[in-house]
C-alpha cells in the first residue's frame, strides 16, 4: 500500500500526465482508506477548478482598452484647437 506522501506526490503529478492504471487504482484505494489525503485531493481539484474559472472569465474581459481611430484623434485634436482659441 502506498504511503501518504507517496499518494499526495501521485496526486500532484495527475495534474500533469495520466498516472498508470496501477497507481490510479493504488491511489484510489489509499483515497477511500485515508481521510487527510481524501481532503487533499478534494482541495487540490477545488483549486484546479477555482484557476480554471478564473481563466476563463480572464478570457472574457478585454485587458486592451479601447482606442481611437487615427481619424477620431484628429477630430478631437480639431476641436480642442478650435475651442482654444475662441474667446471665454
Amino acid at each position: 500500500m502506498l504511503s501518504c506522501e507517496e499518494v499526495t506526490q501521485l496526486v500532484s503529478e495527475s495534474l500533469d500526465r495520466e498516472l498508470s492504471l496501477r497507481q490510479r487504482v493504488s491511489t484510489k484505494m489509499h483515497l477511500m482508506m485515508c481521510r487527510l489525503c481524501s481532503r487533499y485531493n478534494k482541495q487540490l481539484a477545488g483549486l484546479r477548478e477555482a484557476f480554471r474559472l478564473h481563466a476563463m472569465r480572464e478570457e472574457d474581459i478585454d485587458i486592451y482598452p479601447a482606442s481611437l481611430s487615427s481619424e477620431a484623434r484628429q477630430r478631437i485634436k480639431q476641436a480642442l484647437h478650435h475651442t482654444s482659441r475662441e474667446p471665454h
